[in-house]
């Protein structure tokens, strides 16, 4: 029995805790025991208040009723001397009944649920959006920067946050870096993204975006960012929606968990429900942001742009005897990931008139000979079939001589050393005499070479004081210098700022005086890598990817040629983003990043076309041009070494052509066969472009539809 009576009154307390509606049945429930028992007591009064209802024409149960609900009811009854002895008992309790019920509890209960639905509230139990909103899963410092993208494309736009974090936490921290506009439109739920249960709530089907973030300072970030990937796939697949969203953008951490997912198949569920999947690094894309798109959001003005320099100055032409040189103090992941993506971006046409004008990649570090063998198996294909420099500053004063390192070179492969980028690995401490005066040395070679410095180390007041206190040939010369800041960019913004006025600056050369202007001293300083600043939206990359692709898979392969221009003006533009997106809907992971590569690396060809074509660096007014046959062949090779670098990091390698032959070029015969081996990440075309046979007419067409790629999203 007393059991029996426990969960009795476990049930009562879990639907008074619960929502109003079980608490309003609780209360009639009581309301109608109320009305049962008053019954009851007036019957036992006798019959008076029979005679009483008959007298005032009312019926008998009314009489009860109009006790439990009118307060004043007794006093009425009272003073008009209509009751007395049992009935004025009977009323008596009715009218405590009521007061106890009516008086008390629907006040009672009425606070309560304002009290619980503010509480809910608060804790993001209650939910608003039901479609069109953007969904981002989990919560850690980059998440400003998603929702500031997320307003930027549209203003009027509601982003729900899912996180398991307490909802007025959240919020707090929002507000310091989110407009109170914006913060109106934005609602916290609480739940877990792999929860599966939750995403009803949210009505995550008929979203519109969906950001899978996590926190990046758990340990199995990565891990349970893959799990929520599949948990929403299972959902949208077994709901049958007509609706589902467009785009799932996945964070990643680790960097080798993110290169893994740009070649492997895991994610095919979300291929076969067509929804676009973007993995996003935030290494990586802050890489992008300062060689692709060269910006960043201002944190204290969202709609404003900040511009980093051209690591590459106004481009470099095909005759010119200077080259790239980017320098990353420290070896972590943030300087792996910017050396990856500038080994990708950074090709020029002048490698192919002369084979030392390759773009150079520094790594200065104290345990460089330890960590360059990490970096060496992480891209194991790449130093197959190209040497790297590493030198010895740790001990020696004055300069290390160049070792070419030749021992990872495949014994397979014939020809080696036909890349256009190579890596040097510099062991030392940047603030010893001899690096810094071989970065003095680097510096004052502006004849030679196109250096900017990154300072990559983990302690971001190191990489402060080192930016701020290079050899004095690094500002002079106004080599651009870029700090690791992890989240205000503000002091640094302000010294650039200070130091941008010209100055005139005298100096007596052989008895001469000569003037000229010169910038501060910070002038050339730029932070990077703030955590709050950190995801740009990328749409335009991935639009110029997807015509990429469609220009390919329409291709007519016997003659290596693209359709005409007359023919897509025809077919029109909307009939070919139409069949653009159902062609990019059948690539694997590894090929959509392929084309994306090429689109990056847009901005870079660009940049050699203007200069080529005696403009300046900014100037776009003739984008759009027809690209004559002399621009295409220098294009064309700078397009094929980009293809060449982008294979072997992202996991291809060179075929061999030793002992046992995979190379379609030196077995001829059985070229069709030893082409399927492109499954298997081995391609017979990573080689010398003039190595090439008539494939290399395909990067002749991807240069010359450089301008209609631009067109087809020149509003982008």
């Amino acid at each position: 029995m007393k059991v029996k009576l426990r969960r009795f009154w476990l049930y009562v307390d879990r639907a008074l805790s619960q929502n109003v509606i079980k608490q309003t049945g609780i209360l009639a429930a009581m309301f109608v025991a109320a009305l049962v028992m008053s019954f009851v007591f007036l019957s036992f009064s006798g019959a008076e208040w029979r005679e009483f209802c008959d007298k005032n024409k009312m019926a008998m149960f009314l009489l009860p009723l109009y006790l439990l609900l009118d307060t004043n009811a007794l006093n009425a009854l009272y003073l008009g001397g209509n009751v007395h002895g049992w009935m004025l008992f009977a009323s008596s309790i009715t009218y405590l009944f009521g007061i106890f019920i009516f008086n008390g509890m629907i006040i009672g209960m009425i606070t309560n649920a304002i009290d619980r639905r503010i509480e809910s509230y608060r804790s993001g139990l209650i939910h608003y959006l039901k479609s069109g909103h953007y969904i981002i899963m989990g919560y850690d410092d980059m998440v400003p920067s998603i929702i500031t993208e997320i307003f930027a494309k549209d203003n009027e736009a509601y982003v729900l946050l899912l996180t398991s974090v307490e909802s007025f936490k959240i919020t707090e921290m929002l507000k310091k870096s989110v407009a109170r506009k914006q913060l109106d439109h934005i609602i916290v739920n609480y739940g877990h993204r792999t929860a599966y249960e939750y995403y009803a709530d949210i009505h995550l089907e008929s979203a519109a975006e969906i950001f899978v973030v996590g926190n990046r300072n758990v340990p199995a970030h990565d891990a349970l960012n893959v799990e929520c990937i599949g948990s929403i796939c299972s959902y949208l697949r077994n709901g049958s929606y007509k609706n589902i969203p467009r785009r799932i953008t996945c964070v990643f951490e680790d960097l080798d968990t993110y290169e893994a997912f740009k070649t492997s198949k895991i994610f095919n569920d979300i291929k076969d429900l067509k929804i676009d999947f973007i993995p996003y690094n935030f290494y990586e894309g802050w890489a992008r942001q300062v060689l692709v798109l060269r910006k960043y959001r201002e944190k204290s003005n969202p709609d404003k742009d900040l511009y980093y320099p051209s690591i590459y100055g106004a481009g470099i032409l095909p005759d010119e005897k200077r080259h790239v040189h980017i320098v990353f103090v420290g070896i972590t992941n943030l300087s792996v990931a910017f050396a990856k993506e500038a080994a990708h971006l950074l090709h020029f046409p002048n490698f192919e008139h002369d084979k030392t004008q390759k773009t150079r990649i520094t790594f200065i570090d104290i345990n460089a000979d330890r960590e360059m063998p990490l970096f060496i198996t992480r891209n194991r294909h790449f130093f197959n079939v190209q040497s790297y420099i590493y030198r010895d500053f740790s001990e020696s004063c004055g300069e290390a001589k160049e070792k070419v390192c030749r021992e990872y070179l495949s014994s397979n492969i014939g020809k080696t050393d036909f890349l256009d980028v190579e890596f040097e690995f510099i062991k030392g401490d940047v603030f010893s005499k001899n690096v810094q005066d071989e970065i003095c040395r680097w510096a004052k070679d502006t004849a030679n070479q196109s250096l900017s410095i990154f300072m990559t180390m983990s302690d971001q007041r190191r990489n402060f004081i080192v930016g701020m206190n290079m050899p004095d040939e690094v500002y002079d010369n106004a080599v651009p210098v870029f700090i690791r800041q992890d989240r205000a960019d503000s002091f640094v913004t302000k010294l650039r700022e200070a130091d941008s006025e010209s100055i005139p600056y005298s100096a007596v050369v052989e008895n001469e005086l000569q003037t000229t202007n010169r910038k501060g001293r910070y002038a050339n300083v730029y932070p990077f890598g703030m955590t709050d600043m950190a995801y740009c939206d990328e749409d335009f990359a991935y639009k110029r990817a997807k015509l990429v692709n469609y220009l390919y898979s329409k291709a007519d392969y016997a003659q290596y040629k693209f359709p005409d221009f007359m023919v897509l003006d025809v077919i029109g533009a909307e009939e070919i983003w139409k069949e653009a997106e159902t062609e990019w809907n059948k690539l694997t992971v590894a090929l959509k990043w392929s084309n994306l590569y090429c689109a990056y690396n847009m901005s870079c060809k660009l940049a050699i076309l203007r200069s080529m074509r005696g403009l300046s660096s900014d100037d776009s007014s003739c984008d759009l041009n027809p690209i004559s046959d002399a621009e295409c062949y220098e294009l064309a090779a700078v397009e094929h070494n980009r293809w060449n670098v982008e294979k072997l990091l992202m996991g291809y390698r060179k075929a061999n052509d030793k002992v046992i032959i995979e190379d379609k070029y030196v077995c001829e015969e059985y070229a069709d066969k030893l082409g399927r081996n492109k499954k298997l990440f081995i391609h017979h075309d990573i080689r010398p472009f003039d190595d090439l046979d008539d494939v290399r007419n395909l990067d002749y067409e991807i240069v010359k539809y450089i301008p209609w790629i631009l067109k087809m999203t020149k509003d982008i």
